[in-house]
């Protein structure tokens, strides 16, 4: 893998940024939105009644780390659609661009997008709303290298689904967050999910972060052997991932797929 080929497709992504302020501003406004919304809801629990319980590290923090988790994917697609909506993928691989290339410099993109995304979360929810994860310290790290391995690989497979059945496919990609964040156990325990649910959970590695982060908030503290269990799976996943881009590729040039593109369904 040549990484001056790496190099071109992130400064690709950074020309259209610098082009466009719009592509911009969405690494800020839903996030400031969330941290907004959210650090009201929790800010009014805390005063609701004497629980005893502070719910801005428990449900902020869930909050920020899942939004970041997003941030992640979303960077992995949204750099990929900006091929498939200016009809330029084709033109991507006219040239000696290996799909480890293309693949490693949208990863390389969303890492960027996502720690900008994740610095602007931690100082509004820290000046907002008194929440600092900076009191973990390095132990924060690991939490944040599953989430963001897993949005890695999510953001993969949600790019072969779109190679595969076309741009008129995107709307099975937006909407996955929502639909994996009850069996990730973001705002509550695992044991909360009924059996059928857990068993499901444990295949995603957000499920050991929440679980973990809970723990550590609580004053546990950690429990290495599932957080590492949790990186194994996602590293795993991120392997899966590459794997299923690159046959989805190899299926879409050897049908002719990819010379048909176009903005309906592909058969």
């Amino acid at each position: 893998m040549k990484w001056r080929a790496v190099a071109g497709v992130v400064l690709r992504q950074v020309y259209l940024m610098r082009s466009s302020p719009t592509r911009v501003l969405p690494l800020f406004a839903w996030v400031a939105v969330d941290i907004v919304l959210w650090g009201f809801f929790t800010r009014w629990l805390n005063q609701a009644g004497p629980s005893g319980i502070d719910f801005v590290p428990q449900l902020l923090g869930a909050v920020l780390l899942w939004d970041f988790f997003g941030r992640v994917m979303q960077g992995v697609t949204t750099a990929f659609f900006e091929d498939l909506w200016s009809r330029n993928f084709l033109n991507v691989f006219a040239t000696p661009l290996t799909i480890s290339e293309y693949v490693s410099g949208l990863v390389v993109t969303s890492t960027a997008a996502s720690l900008v995304g994740l610095l602007a979360m931690l100082l509004l929810a820290s000046a907002g709303f008194g929440l600092s994860f900076f009191a973990y310290g390095i132990l924060l790290l690991p939490f944040l290298l599953v989430l963001f391995l897993f949005g890695i690989a999510l953001g993969i497979v949600a790019s072969a689904i779109v190679l595969r059945y076309g741009p008129a496919s995107e709307w099975l990609v937006w909407p996955l967050p929502a639909v994996l964040s009850p069996f990730a156990a973001v705002f509550y325990p695992l044991a909360t999910l009924p059996e059928w649910m857990q068993a499901v959970s444990r295949l995603m590695p957000p499920s050991y972060v929440f679980e973990g982060m809970r723990a550590v908030v609580a004053g546990r503290g950690v429990s290495w052997p599932m957080l590492m269990g949790g990186l194994a799976l996602a590293l795993l996943q991120v392997f899966l991932a590459g794997w299923l881009f690159a046959r989805v590729h190899r299926h879409a040039v050897n049908s002719g797929l990819l010379a048909r593109y176009s903005a309906e369904s592909l058969n």
